[in-house]
């Protein structure tokens, strides 16, 4: 099977178990991800807002026109990267992810990240940073690049060795002018570790 087909079929799945029914009930679409599914890296946000609920896709509101100018800047184009969220449906008045919902999802963004299976993956804001290190701050460890390994399976050697990039989330960014600039600057540094990789220079 393709990655496309195996992706394709997780989203028929998430419908199927009926994952976070009351979610669901409210929302006009699942959105669950979208991009090069080849891609050395993947961005994951918290969850989809209004237009991405009506398009039923990832980061095509204000936040995602200044990602995807950020990445143009760093010469990447949103088709050649892969950008999901954790919690696939749009919650209520654009309230933070609940920790249920995200617990809930989870496992279904893990398998993402095991279809793909990415180098690098970029968190955007504490919500993302939070499911992969839970007692992180982002405030402390914004820009900098870990090691982790992810345990994909119920077997101990089912790992994915992947470079976890902590971001600023750039809705929270639109709108502080130093808190922008900080995210661009992070953002800038992407180029260089994708480079490294390449060379297989350690990038931590």
């Amino acid at each position: 099977m393709t990655k496309e087909s195996r992706l394709k079929d997780l989203k028929e799945e998430i419908v199927k178990m009926k994952v976070c029914p009351k979610l669901a009930s409210e929302a006009t679409n699942l959105v669950f991800g979208a991009g090069n599914p080849d891609s050395q890296i993947i961005f994951i946000g918290e969850a989809p807002g209004k237009n991405e609920d009506l398009k039923g896709l990832p980061f095509v509101g204000a936040a995602g026109k200044f990602l995807d100018e950020m990445l143009s800047q760093i010469s990447l184009e949103r088709d050649s990267v892969y950008i999901t969220n954790i919690v696939k449906y749009r919650p209520p008045n654009n309230r933070d992810p609940l920790p249920e919902e995200k617990k809930e999802f989870l496992p279904f963004l893990k398998r993402q990240i095991e279809i793909i299976r990415p180098k690098i993956v970029v968190t955007l804001g504490r919500h993302s940073l939070n499911c992969f290190l839970p007692d992180a701050q982002i405030s402390k460890i914004h820009g900098k690049v870990m090691k982790i390994k992810l345990v994909l399976g119920k077997a101990k050697n089912d790992q994915l060795e992947i470079l976890l990039v902590p971001l600023f989330h750039p809705a929270a960014a639109l709108y502080n002018g130093s808190m922008r600039k900080t995210l661009i600057d992070d953002f800038n540094n992407l180029p260089i570790i994708l480079k490294n990789l390449s060379k297989g220079i350690d990038n931590e």
